[in-house]
């Protein structure tokens, strides 16, 4: 397979915020008088659309306190929340070098254009991706549209496309594009389940990704 685009999901992938995305919502049921979810249900949604993910952990919530919930956790996530988000080991490495090496990348996540604008700022890592595309800006994983916007924009086929991931609604939503997918362990759903979607390979720190790469060339 000759790669020329990368598409990386960001959360749980390139970024370590799992721990911070569940605080701030545990944050958000707590302002609305609302029983949080267990922890691992509300982790085990990260990847989706935050309104994807709020009607998914009340499935019987009206739409204005859904509504609610979403705001309480934006402005709590986009506020003075102060548990640490950090890039994992090596992520801004791996990114660098494959900028470097004439690689076209993106990011397709399901945060909001303000939090993932924030991210890419505060992690230095604006210049090399070429694309990116929120779940505020088109239809939530996994749904293949954003990846379909994502080829358009950088006149690529799918065919020449690698979507790396921690989520099974990454993988799926490559394989509902006709795109090849990556899985990475050390995110938000296990091995089983990632293998489960039949993504090309599984890695278990993002600083494999070159080496895989290369072995495949």
């Amino acid at each position: 397979m000759q790669v020329e685009l990368i598409i990386f999901d960001w959360d749980g992938t390139l970024m370590d915020s799992a721990a911070r995305i569940v605080n701030c919502m545990t944050a958000a049921f707590v302002e609305q008088d609302v029983q949080p979810p267990a922890p691992e249900l509300m982790r085990d949604q990260i990847g989706l659309g935050l309104e994807e993910a709020m009607q998914t952990l009340c499935p019987r919530a009206r739409p204005e306190l859904i509504s609610r919930l979403i705001e309480a956790y934006r402005n709590r996530f986009l506020g003075e929340d102060p548990t640490p988000t950090l890039l994992f080991d090596r992520a801004a490495e791996v990114v660098r070098a494959l900028h470097q090496q004439g690689l076209l990348l993106a990011v397709a996540t399901g945060k909001s254009r303000r939090g993932l604008d924030r991210a890419l700022v505060q992690s230095g890592l604006v210049p090399y991706f070429h694309a990116t595309r929120c779940a505020d800006e088109t239809l939530s994983k996994p749904n293949p549209q954003m990846l379909f916007e994502l080829l358009d924009e950088l006149g690529t086929r799918a065919e020449a496309a690698l979507m790396v991931g921690d989520t099974e609604f990454d993988l799926l939503m490559a394989n509902n594009a006709g795109m090849a997918s990556l899985a990475v362990s050390y995110g938000v759903h296990d091995s089983e389940r990632l293998l489960a979607c039949q993504p090309l390979g599984l890695i278990h720190a993002i600083g494999e990704l070159p080496a895989w790469l290369a072995a495949r060339a």
